[in-house]
């Protein structure tokens, strides 16, 4: 039984620009610049915010790059971890902050 995302399919990433190899070429030019290189922050630094961003948006190919990356980047397990806690905590954050408009929708009708 196949699955709708085969982690084979990340080889592929390139193949998207099968029809405009100019427009995937400055992409991973850009990208390579914002998670693969050291800059203000580390390689292994943008590798630990690249899966928490990954988790956080439920991409199962960025999961699976930014595992890897992370490992070769020189992040452990702890620290991967604690990523993605920190995703999700910001994540609950934010779904808890709204609750802020519940509040103002309750003062409207005088409850």
């Amino acid at each position: 039984m196949s699955n709708y995302y085969e982690s084979s399919d990340l080889a592929r990433f390139a193949d998207v620009g099968t029809h405009n190899k100019a427009l995937i070429d400055k992409f991973f030019e850009y990208y390579t610049m914002a998670t693969g290189t050291d800059g203000a922050l580390t390689k292994r630094e943008k590798q630990l915010i690249g899966l928490a961003v990954a988790h956080t948006i439920q991409c199962p190919y960025c999961i699976d790059a930014y595992s890897t990356g992370c490992l070769e980047s020189g992040a452990d397990p702890a620290q991967m971890t604690e990523s993605i806690h920190v995703a999700a905590a910001v994540r609950g954050g934010a779904s808890l902050v709204h609750g802020v408009q519940m509040l103002n929708a309750l003062e409207k009708v005088g409850v």
